[in-house]
This record gives structure tokens, C-alpha cells and sequence, in this order.
């Protein structure tokens, strides 16, 4: 325990314990005993105001002492309410990063280890050619988790809100951290990631991160030689000779540049400067080859993209142009195909690890003649072991058991649309017992509440409770219209028993996630706008000349 002596708003003394107390909980004594509210009070010690933003810190840690003095003064009401918004805001900032890392957690954990996706989309890994690539579980998981709050991160800094943009970052790096470092060090995200951590630094004019910048730095240079070779040139094999990376190399060499020029090394620096300008350079694209392009039929982003990636020359652009115009159209198609692949797996269930049913070993096991709908129960029950999944089938009674599981699938799914259908019935307005005997006679939706509006209302028999026996004649696909594929998908009888329902989602973050994933490309790393970049190059090569000129001076006053 230790005396403090608190004087100014409110005199006297407390008796606090220095180990355990923090500034919050000495701000709200302060404000009961001089009945004022602690987001109106200031403390001050040692010249300095105690804030709340560390909670971790205690009043020892702080170098407050027994007998210490701290200053408690009143706050205006404006500065309060400024104060209270900024806390409000910073609190709201804090709970997205939260809600950010478990949404990216949680897709990253779906999609990396074969869960079947909830949502209508997949996410692949690819290299810098586009190319897929294969990592482990846990690496890929980790490798999807980085990447998404990597794209999230970009979309902040082109919002310019750099100070977010960090934030996420980071994220991103402690996600890159769980991987198996030789199973990232031919990728070149890292560095990318790492570059872009600077330039937030950059924009933000923090030279209180200029020691870092540098160590970042260099581990980029580094990533980048492992990734794309010895002056980038497994990267131009790769991309068949384009200057993809143009871009991406001249703010690294800025930055480069700029770090150099605030640590005195000047002549470092303007290497590095003189080098990003020769780029900078290279990317400017005339009006003339931008117009030839255009007038193909190709938008202006799009033609000018293709300009800087393949060096102005129109040709190659205009061949590069057709060549992303199809990458597009496939990738549509392919999504499609994805769909409607998710859609299918979705009507089989999960297995008993939450996984989907594969659908390549499933088609096997059609190819060799067992009836699809059998052999994905068969596949499902076994944990899509395609030897496991053979022997039931070939075996008589693991075959009768499948089959009858298969039919109270469908009996309770048929079950669960009818109880669906009538309680919309119902909520519109009709008699329920009127809808319970519409439904039993069959039909969709739209034709049950056709029939209900044109019949004229009877008295039939009130049924017994709240739902309806499904008739064997009832088609299946009659009684699940209308029912979720998410209801489907919890619908798993595994060993005779209903399976839990889906795990809590924060579908609006998921989404935003997936969206700018969508959005994304091969090229989208690598395509950027340097237009700030050019004019932070003239700036510090005429900071050098001045530095230049003043030591000049300086030689000849001697």
C-alpha cells in the first residue's frame, strides 16, 4: 500500500495499492470523492497526463511512488465530450480489428481444412503465374488468414486511412508468423506485406519508425530475391518477360531511399532515389499509346495497366489486354462451377469432422457404377475414405443401413420444409388447419396459396398438432422447396443422431473479407499507382541537391 497526495479539483489523500491499482481505477476514486465523473477528470504526474490506454501498466510501473503527487484537474465540458468520442471511437476501432481477426480466423479455418464452405464461394492459393499451390493444413490456413487481413489492409491504405491500415497489418504478420517459414520463402507476399508496413510509416510521417522501416526493409529486399530470383528474374520468367513488378520495386527503392536520406546516408540515398526515378519513368504512359489501345475497345484502367506491365510497347498490351479479358471469363466460369459444386456438397451433409463430402472421390465411385446419392452417404459416414466407403457398399447390410439413413434424410428434410411452408402460411393469415390440409395435397408454395385464396373456407377436421405426416407420394424436391442450404447442411445423421447446428458467423465481415478477395487478381500487388511515389522522389532528390549545396558552402567558407 501507498500514500498518494492528490491536490488541485480535489485535495487529500488516498491510500491506494501501487502494485495493483491503474489509472482508471485512481481516476474513478478521484471522481467519487469529488463527485465528479471520471471522464471529467485529468491526472497529471510528473509533468505528464495519465491515460487509460494501457491497462496492462499499474501505477508502480508507471514510476508513481508513495507519497507521490499527482495533480487532478477538471476537464471542460467540450474537451469531455471530445475526449468521451475519441474513446468511442478508438473502442469501435478495437472491436472491428477483433471482429476482423475472428471473421478471417474463421474463413481461413472453413476453407483451409476441407469444412464445407457455408458460403457460395472458395479461395485458392496461387503463385506469382497464377498457378495453384499446395501448402499443408496449418500452413494454408495461416497462409489464407495472413491474405485476407493483407487485402483488407491494402483497401484501408487506398482509403488513405494509414493508422487502421497498420493495425491490420500487423495482423497480417503475426498470421504470416504461424507458418513454416520455408513454406512461405518462395512467395512473395511477406515482403509485399512488409513494404506496404513502411509505406504507412511513409504516409504518415512517424519518423519514430524509422530504425524499423529499415530492418523491414531489407527483409523485403531479401523475400523479394528468394521470390522472384536475382534481379527479378525468375519473377520475368515467370511472367512471361513483362515488367510486372516495376512498380513494387520503385517503392521499395523510395522507401529505400528515404530511410537512407534520414539516416545522413546521402549518397545512399540518392541511389536509391535516382534508380526508383528511372522506373517511375518507365510507367508513365503516353497519351498516344493509351489512345491506339483504347480505341481496341478496352477501358482506360484496363489499357493503361496493360501499357505499364508490358513496357508501353501496344502490341504486347493489347495481347495482354485479350489474355486478362479471358483469365476473367474463365475464372467466371469457374466460379460457377464452384457454386454449383458448394451447392451439391451441401446436399450430402458433413462428415463427422465437419468436412465436406469430396466430390472427385464421389465421382469415382459413380464411374464405377454405384448410384451418386449412395455412394456420397458411403463416402460421407467413412470421412470421404474411398476404400472404406467400397467395402459398405459392397457389403449387404452396410448397403441396406446406408439406403434406409438416406431415406430419413430425406423424410425429415421433407418434414422440415412442410413444417416451413405452413408456418409462412400461417403468418400471412390462413386458417392453419386449411394450410396444414393444403400442404398435405402437395404443390409449391406459390400454388398452396393459390389454392387457399380461390377455395372457399370449410371447416375441415383441426389436425391433432402443429405439423403434417409427409406422404410417401410426396416428391422431395416439392417438400424442400423453400428450405435453407444451411438447414441441409446441419441436417447430419450421423449414427442416427441429428448433428449440431452451425457455429455463430459474423456473415457481414465474412463478406466484406471475401468481397475484396473476389476483387483482387494476379496483377493487383504489382499494379500500382505511383503517382505519390513521383512526387516523394522529386522531393527528396531536391532535399539531397539542397544537402548537397549547404555542405558545398560549408567546404568553401573554411
Amino acid at each position: 500500500m501507498g500514500k498518494l497526495r492528490i491536490a488541485w479539483t480535489w485535495k487529500g489523500v488516498l491510500e491506494v495499492d501501487l502494485d495493483k491499482w491503474d489509472v482508471s481505477m485512481l481516476r474513478e476514486e478521484v471522481g467519487r470523492r469529488s463527485n465528479m465523473s471520471p471522464e471529467l477528470i485529468n491526472l497529471i504526474f510528473a509533468g505528464r497526463i495519465l491515460r487509460d490506454s494501457d491497462v496492462s501498466e499499474k501505477l508502480v510501473q508507471l514510476g508513481i511512488r508513495n507519497n507521490s503527487r499527482i495533480l487532478a484537474g477538471g476537464i471542460a465540458i467540450d474537451e469531455g465530450e471530445a475526449l468521451r468520442e475519441e474513446l468511442m471511437a478508438s473502442e469501435a476501432r478495437s472491436c472491428r480489428y477483433a471482429r476482423l481477426r475472428e471473421a478471417a480466423t474463421a474463413l481461413s479455418k472453413r476453407h483451409a481444412h476441407g469444412s464445407l464452405p457455408v458460403e457460395n464461394f472458395d479461395i485458392e492459393l496461387e503463385d506469382q503465374s497464377g498457378q495453384k499451390v499446395h501448402f499443408s493444413e496449418t500452413d494454408r490456413q495461416g497462409i489464407m488468414m495472413a491474405l485476407m487481413l493483407h487485402a483488407n489492409g491494402k483497401r484501408l491504405i487506398r482509403k488513405q486511412m494509414f493508422k487502421d491500415a497498420l493495425e491490420v497489418l500487423t495482423m497480417a504478420e503475426e498470421a504470416f508468423s504461424l507458418c513454416n517459414p520455408k513454406a512461405i520463402e518462395l512467395i512473395d507476399n511477406v515482403p509485399i506485406l512488409q513494404i506496404d508496413m513502411v509505406w504507412c510509416y511513409f504516409m504518415l510521417q512517424d519518423v519514430a519508425w524509422l530504425s524499423v522501416a529499415g530492418i523491414r526493409l531489407e527483409k523485403a529486399r531479401e523475400g523479394l530475391e528468394r521470390a522472384h530470383g536475382k534481379d527479378a528474374e525468375r519473377f520475368r520468367l515467370l511472367q512471361a518477360g513483362q515488367s510486372s513488378g516495376l512498380a513494387l520495386y520503385l517503392r521499395l527503392e523510395l522507401l529505400e531511399g528515404v530511410v537512407a536520406y534520414h539516416n545522413h546516408q546521402f549518397d545512399k540515398s540518392r541511389r536509391f532515389l535516382v534508380s526508383a526515378q528511372t522506373k517511375f519513368l518507365q510507367l508513365q504512359v503516353s497519351d498516344e499509346a493509351l489512345s491506339l489501345v483504347m480505341s481496341m475497345g478496352f477501358k482506360e484502367q484496363d489499357a493503361k495497366r496493360a501499357l505499364r506491365m508490358c513496357n508501353q510497347v501496344v502490341e504486347r498490351a493489347v495481347e495482354f489486354c485479350l489474355e486478362e479479358k479471358a483469365k476473367r471469363a474463365q475464372k467466371h466460369e469457374d466460379d460457377i462451377r464452384r457454386k454449383n459444386e458448394i451447392k451439391e456438397q451441401k446436399q450430402y451433409g458433413v462428415t463427422p469432422l465437419k468436412k465436406a463430402v469430396d466430390l472427385q472421390r464421389l465421382q469415382e465411385l459413380v464411374s464405377i457404377g454405384f448410384e451418386k446419392e449412395l455412394a456420397a452417404e458411403a463416402l460421407r459416414r467413412n470421412e470421404n475414405d474411398t476404400q472404406k466407403a467400397l467395402d459398405d457398399l459392397t457389403n449387404p447390410e452396410a448397403n441396406t443401413i446406408i439406403q434406409r439413413d438416406i431415406e430419413t434424410r430425406k423424410r425429415k428434410r421433407q418434414q422440415q420444409a412442410a413444417d416451413k411452408k405452413i408456418e409462412q402460411l400461417v403468418a400471412m393469415g390462413f386458417e392453419r388447419s386449411r394450410v396444414v390440409e393444403a400442404v398435405r395435397a402437395g404443390g409449391s408454395l406459390q400454388q398452396i396459396m393459390n389454392q387457399l385464396l380461390t377455395q372457399p373456407e370449410a371447416n375441415p377436421p383441426v389436425a391433432d398438432n402443429n405439423s403434417i405426416s409427409i406422404p410417401d407420394t410426396l416428391s422431395t424436391d416439392s417438400a424442400a422447396e423453400g428450405i435453407d442450404s444451411n438447414d441441409l447442411v446441419n441436417d447430419e445423421l450421423v449414427g442416427g443422431s441429428s448433428g449440431s447446428r452451425t457455429e455463430q458467423r459474423d456473415v457481414e465481415m465474412e463478406d466484406e473479407i471475401a468481397d475484396e478477395i473476389a476483387t483482387a487478381d494476379a496483377f493487383s500487388d504489382y499494379d500500382i499507382e505511383v503517382t505519390r511515389e513521383g512526387e516523394a522522389i522529386a522531393e527528396y532528390l531536391s532535399l539531397l541537391d539542397s544537402a548537397g549545396d549547404k555542405g558545398m558552402e560549408a567546404s568553401s567558407s573554411k
